[in-house]
């Protein structure tokens, strides 16, 4: 519902409450008006409910600005939990398998939840079995890193399992501490397979 300012006030008279938090009373909404004018402020409907509405001598300006600042720094602090896909086939290979299970690990240690599917195709219909034993082969991978929010359900031409990360997600900007080593590892090992191709 939208706050009442000045004139929108159609009621005939208000409890008033001054800038300085004082109760003035019940006085007529004209006269709560022109008090208003007379200190250079608004004057604002902040309990429409109450018999008569309360307002308040106030900057309607300034207070918006002050609430939607607040609304920003909320939305700023609130940690944002995305669902990530990581897709495989049932005829994929072993190796493969391992590199999408470090993907969805990576997922979840930054804090995000993961959808794991698999995706039939033709006579690979007939054998749900072997997708589930590749998600089952996941998730033991994946134990250190999350736990099963829904176990293996096939859906249509697909099956999928959601898994939980068990650290909750890092404000943006926030250091990573546990996971700063392996990463530079990572970045090493990747620093030595480029020096032996070149």
């Amino acid at each position: 519902m939208q706050t009442r300012v000045n004139e929108r006030i159609r009621i005939r008279e208000v409890r008033l409450i001054d800038d300085e938090g004082t109760q003035v009373g019940i006085i007529p909404t004209f006269e709560a008006l022109q008090m208003a004018r007379d200190r250079g402020l608004d004057l604002v409907e902040v309990a429409p409910n109450a018999m008569p509405p309360v307002c308040r001598l106030m900057d309607y300006g300034k207070f918006r600005y002050e609430q939607s600042r607040k609304e920003r720094e909320s939305r700023k602090n609130q940690h944002v939990v995305e669902l990530k896909e990581v897709r495989i086939r049932p005829k994929i290979d072993e190796h493969d398998l391992e590199t999408k299970g470090r993907q969805a690990a990576k997922f979840l240690d930054g804090g995000d939840k993961v959808k794991l599917t698999v995706l039939f195709r033709g006579r690979e219909m007939a054998h749900p079995d072997i997708g589930r034993g590749l998600l089952d082969q996941l998730s033991d991978q994946l134990r250190p890193h999350g736990s099963i929010e829904q176990p293996p359900r096939m859906e249509g031409r697909t099956m999928t399992m959601f898994m939980n990360p068990l650290k909750p997600k890092q404000p943006a900007g926030a250091t990573q501490q546990p996971g700063a080593a392996s990463g530079a590892d990572e970045d090493e090992r990747g620093e030595e397979a480029e020096a032996e191709n070149a």
